[in-house]
């Protein structure tokens, strides 16, 4: 009897633990995903600001550059109701200033096997981009910014499959 009943305890406790845990995070405000440094919010009727390393099939070096990125990622700015500015360099310089907070997306002929994996957050790898050539593509934005990153995709999936 005494066992049965510690069980029951132990149960409603946790079960006591688990609504107080829930409550608390609800009472935060607590959205997932979320973004650290709110980068979705601030793009979002304001500017996108995008690095893109000129490849050719995808990326131009044309002032704006043209090809299927970039229209892929004004598309995208459009959904935010936001204005493109864009840098045009190598994948390594624009890195640096995505980590720098200068820059919001790099994309470009990125695979899925870059080298920048713990220096920004990574799309999904997509093939459908035209231009890629059999190449899964991904795209870059600042490391935790987990919503505008799920925005993105979101976009991406839409546009080109994932």
């Amino acid at each position: 009897m005494n066992a049965s009943r510690n069980r029951r305890r132990r149960r409603l406790s946790g079960i006591a633990a688990a609504v107080t845990l829930s409550a608390t995070l609800a009472g935060c405000g607590l959205t997932i995903p979320s973004d650290p440094e709110g980068t979705l919010q601030t793009v979002s009727g304001g500017e996108l600001r995008v690095g893109v390393s000129p490849d050719p099939g995808l990326v131009s070096r044309d002032d704006p550059p043209t090809g299927s990125i970039p229209d892929l990622v004004t598309g995208f700015s459009d959904s935010l109701d936001a204005d493109v500015e864009w840098t045009i360099g190598s994948e390594e310089t624009l890195v640096g200033m995505l980590e720098r907070g200068d820059l919001d997306l790099v994309a470009g002929g990125i695979t899925d096997q870059t080298p920048w994996l713990d220096k920004a957050g990574v799309s999904r790898g997509y093939t459908g981009i035209d231009g890629a050539d059999g190449r899964i593509l991904v795209m870059l934005v600042p490391l935790g910014e987990n919503a505008f990153l799920s925005a993105l995709e979101r976009h991406l999936d839409e546009e080109v499959g994932s």
